[in-house]
């Protein structure tokens, strides 16, 4: 995995103005001097002067005629140019596997252009995205409860809930920012995808640097706020990632997912009113919306189950399923309010539904297990058991993303 010093080779110039790496002058030079036995006066005086005039010049005109591009160079940098923008509007146009392949044919003979790594930086972040058809995949599941319960994410390659090819790529993205950055200082957009790369790979400290340094350029960035308070949040620093969301909140009135995510920040620090109150008003504001997120459902619920109240928590679950039937997470809790209620025909439904949409949580096997025997499903329990053992062993947290 790389970590903080995957930029620390350029950062330090950032304090300062940027430097012109190359510097073409013409100094003094030793001319030869012509001399003449009787010079007339006037005329020959006057051509004398252009004479020497023209020594003088001589050398820096035929200094400038050597540096001139031939047409072969003008004709490579006007198609290496032409390559440049056909890859930044595929870019923006969302074909990343054209943008891809075009920038890349593109540093083949350029490999000096900052321009080139940095949009192949953020081509591959996402396409990361586009694979996983979420531009919430790179954080992990957010859950309930002071710090000592709350999910943290370490830096083994088994706590994280993205592939290992997305966290290859994303490997690939941040050389690329690095490459990019030995010909020019990073911007402020370049610093947050490069920020969000190390999330992929599960290190929120340089994620919360480079996001830290990213706001300070831009601290009107709306999004950078929300994704720094997530990064904060997964490194259990509620109080912070509580002033990050509410800097975006301030920044993008009735933010549907950072009031939400304030909820869940408040929670960790056991201020459960004041997030209930948050995912309240976080479902209040998207009342009217057409496209709705479940989060704030979700979080409800869950909070509600904490506080032992699973049957006002079932409403709001069944309500986030209609939302988001694929949400693994809204099944899990949905069977667990109703195992505390001991509705176990029900119980059984949601938590295989839970399991179909993530089979490799082994804290869903364990979920079950306990339900199976209470039906008396011996063998069917024991499986489950068995399946929460083997899972569990190549797992060191046992939460389902969302």
């Amino acid at each position: 995995m790389l970590s903080s010093w995957v930029f620390d080779n350029f950062f330090p110039r950032l304090a300062g103005p940027r430097k012109c790496l190359f510097q073409r002058t013409c100094g003094k030079a030793k001319l030869f001097r012509i001399t003449y036995a009787e010079p007339r006066p006037g005329a020959a005086v006057s051509s004398f002067s252009h004479l020497s005039l023209s020594i003088l010049v001589l050398p820096c005109i035929l200094f400038s005629i050597a540096s001139v591009p031939s047409e072969t160079q003008f004709q490579s940098r006007d198609q290496g140019e032409v390559l440049l923008s056909d890859a930044k509007s595929l870019f923006e146009l969302g074909k990343f596997t054209e943008a891809d392949r075009t920038v890349r044919q593109y540093l083949e003979n350029h490999p000096n252009s900052a321009d080139g790594h940095f949009l192949l930086g953020h081509i591959l972040f996402r396409e990361i995205q586009a694979q996983a058809k979420t531009p919430e995949a790179s954080f992990p599941s957010q859950t309930h409860g002071p710090i000592a319960s709350a999910r943290t994410m370490g830096s083994n390659p088994s706590d994280v809930t993205v592939s290992k090819a997305a966290q290859e790529m994303a490997t690939v993205s941040l050389e690329e920012f690095t490459a990019g950055a030995k010909f020019r200082n990073p911007s402020a957009a370049d610093l947050k995808i490069a920020a969000l790369d190390y999330v992929l790979l599960g290190d929120y400290p340089d994620a919360d640097k480079w996001l830290t340094k990213m706001l300070e350029w831009v601290p009107s960035d709306s999004e950078g706020w929300y994704y720094l308070g997530r990064t904060k949040y997964n490194e259990n620093r509620f109080a912070e990632a509580i002033t990050a969301f509410q800097r975006c909140l301030k920044l993008d009135p009735q933010n549907v997912k950072a009031e939400d995510n304030l909820g869940l920040s408040l929670a960790g620090l056991g201020r459960n009113g004041e997030a209930a109150a948050a995912y309240n008003q976080a479902i209040a504001w998207q009342a009217e919306s057409l496209t709705k997120n479940p989060g704030p459902y979700i979080d409800l619920g869950s909070l509600l189950i904490d506080e032992n109240r699973p049957q006002d928590a079932v409403a709001l679950l069944l309500r986030a399923i209609e939302i988001a039937p694929g949400e693994s997470r809204a099944h899990e809790l949905l069977g667990k309010a109703y195992t505390r209620g001991e509705d176990f025909p029900k119980a059984r439904v949601e938590l295989e539904k839970a399991i179909e949409l993530s089979p490799q949580a082994p804290n869903l096997h364990c979920m079950l297990a306990p339900v199976y025997r209470k039906q008396g499903l011996a063998e069917k329990a024991k499986s489950e058991y068995d399946r929460c053992a083997a899972l569990t062993a190549t797992h060191s947290t046992p939460e389902t993303r969302r």
